[in-house]
């Protein structure tokens, strides 16, 4: 399965960057995060509440950050299953800067076992835009919230 995305930010690019790796903002974005927590530097552990339709699941998953490149490039791999099948996916998340603002792109190629698998691309792949959006839109407010307390206390 292929997942392509892109997403916006009203940010600096350097703040995007530094925020999309910040363990806080990351478990306070996600959508049906049950848990997330920092393992080792650039490796997490976490777990999800899926429901998509008639498949709904808890993944338990490893996500590491590998290839770093700052301030433009970094790749998660994923790894993970749950009841219904496993999931092994990686993703390269490239940032460009525009006028001020961050255009982060995502390319995804995820491979599916079990009942997920036969959820179908079509289905999944319209879900995952769904989540990414919501994800993203939580992070730009997460981001934006921890610069004002920072700015608050005079950082």
């Amino acid at each position: 399965m292929n997942i392509e995305y892109d997403y916006s930010f009203d940010l600096p690019r350097k703040i995007v960057w530094k925020y999309l790796k910040d363990e806080k903002v990351l478990r306070n974005s996600l959508p049906s995060c049950k848990s997330f927590i920092e393992s080792s530097r650039g490796v997490y552990q976490a777990e999800f509440e899926i429901n998509i339709g008639p498949i709904q699941d808890c993944l338990t998953l490893e996500i590491r950050l590998v290839d770093e490149r700052p301030p433009s490039f970094y790749q998660l791999v994923v790894q993970g299953k749950g009841t219904l099948g496993e999931i092994d996916a990686k993703a390269g998340i490239n940032i460009i800067e525009l006028q001020g603002e961050s255009k982060l792109t995502i390319s995804t190629d995820a491979q599916l076992t079990g009942a997920l698998a036969l959820a179908g691309q079509r289905v999944l792949e319209g879900a995952a835009n769904k989540g990414l959006e919501a994800f993203f839109r939580k992070m730009e407010k997460e981001i934006k919230m921890s610069l004002y307390k920072l700015k608050k206390r005079g950082r």
